[in-house]
């Protein structure tokens, strides 16, 4: 029993789209006995190239069903049957974070048309669906619409299937893709990684957390690890069985973690901002050991945007008063900026110039006084100089709004 299916999203950013028409086909071998076709609100904006490459406009989408009206209806069609598409990891991909923001693990064997293509039918110019159905002389209808391509997917399956005349290869696919082998672990466990900076977990069989670490890119690290070569991750790789992850939005959020779980974790800052002969400029700090940096930073790109930022200011032409604007010396404030996730709010305690405690409050919160703050505050263990160093440049952003602290 197969499910033949194909989604389109509103061409959001990646992990952020949202299915926005999608189609299924339940297939028994022989007939098509079931099917579900829909266009589906996003709850969000629709970019104009998918607009113009669908022809679904926000219009069209508006009185649609959400997904959550949906999703019970894909669990029954799909029940106990293996999912095929074509380029299908992009379609379970979508499935799995649509249903993942309802809080529901969806999981199903996969097949795709794509490598079977190339096996079974050598030679062609090219894979993409419409160029190969064409080829095959498969009739495609509403091509880049949910229901058009997966009826045409459906067709080219069939005859797939009637290719492999020993179904040796679907057979060897569908081992191969639930077989306990280590590809498919690391597929396992990376798939709805996000591409976003955070603490990562990877944990054993049991739970227990056998590395944890501050990464700038949870999948990106996550993949790295398992394909190093190298004798450090040789255990980790073994015994990793599932990976966590905590976002926390902002680099300023992940250090003042760090701080208040007494995790002494130096960055490298190898650049500094330099002022001479009435100028502002970027340079390696290990070229004048005698100088102290104003500022420092991750990369020459990072410190050059800055110097852009504080030429748009003619106030900062005076070198004192810049230096006064991010001076922490006997600052008494309380900071408000960017939570980690939407509508969430960070506020950051600074007494006597220190950086002395934390914490997150949701934007309905009112945290007017000090007794309301104390209740929602995290500790800070130390206050290192690289938090220091990011909030002065927070500071000249103006990603903060400042208050005197409250009594």
């Amino acid at each position: 029993m197969y499910s033949i299916i194909d989604i389109e999203s509103n061409g959001a950013g990646y992990r952020k789209e949202s299915i926005i028409d999608i189609a299924i086909y339940r297939y028994d071998g022989q007939k098509i006995v079931d099917q579900f076709i829909s266009l589906v609100n996003p709850d969000s904006d629709i970019t104009p190239f998918v607009q113009k490459l669908t022809n679904i406009t926000p219009k069209m989408v508006k009185t649609a069903p959400k997904f959550h009206e949906i999703a019970k209806r894909i669990v029954e069609i799909t029940e106990n049957t293996t999912l095929v598409g074509h380029n299908i990891d992009f379609d379970y991909r979508m499935l799995r974070q649509s249903f993942s923001r309802l809080g529901y693990d969806f999981k199903i064997n996969t097949l795709d048309t794509i490598p079977l293509a190339k096996k079974l039918i050598p030679d062609e110019v090219s894979y993409s669906l419409g160029k190969l159905v064409k080829s095959l002389g498969i009739p495609l209808t509403n091509h880049h619409r949910a229901e058009g391509d997966a009826r045409a997917t459906l067709e080219l399956f069939k005859l797939l299937v009637s290719k492999d005349v020993e179904n040796e290869i679907i057979q060897k696919h569908h081992d191969e893709t639930n077989a306990k082998t280590y590809i498919n672990k690391i597929k396992e466990l990376t798939q709805d990684l996000p591409n976003e900076r955070g603490f990562v977990y990877f944990q054993d069989e049991e739970g227990k957390i056998i590395f944890s670490d501050y990464v700038q890119d949870i999948n990106k690290f996550s993949k790295k690890v398992f394909n190093s070569k190298s004798k450090k991750w040789e255990q980790t790789q073994k015994n990793v069985e599932q990976i966590n992850f905590e976002l926390t939005g902002t680099d300023i959020i992940a250090k003042l973690i760090l701080s208040s779980k007494n995790i002494r974790k130096k960055e490298s800052l190898p650049f500094g901002l330099y002022h001479r002969n009435n100028k502002y400029v970027v340079e390696k700090n290990k070229l004048n050991k005698l100088e102290k940096p104003i500022l420092k930073f991750r990369s020459f790109t990072q410190g050059s945007k800055a110097i852009q930022f504080i030429g748009s200011r003619e106030e900062f032409n005076d070198i004192e008063a810049f230096k006064k604007k991010i001076d922490f010396k006997k600052r008494n404030e309380l900071w408000l900026g960017q939570g980690r996730k939407l509508g969430e709010k960070l506020f950051i305690i600074i007494e006597n110039g220190k950086v002395v405690s934390y914490g997150f409050y949701e934007l309905f919160t009112q945290i007017q006084t000090l007794s309301k703050i104390s209740k929602l505050k995290i500790d800070l263990v130390f206050s290192s100089s690289d938090l220091i160093n990011e909030l002065q440049l927070a500071l000249l952003r103006g990603d903060f709004e400042t208050l005197p602290l409250p009594k």
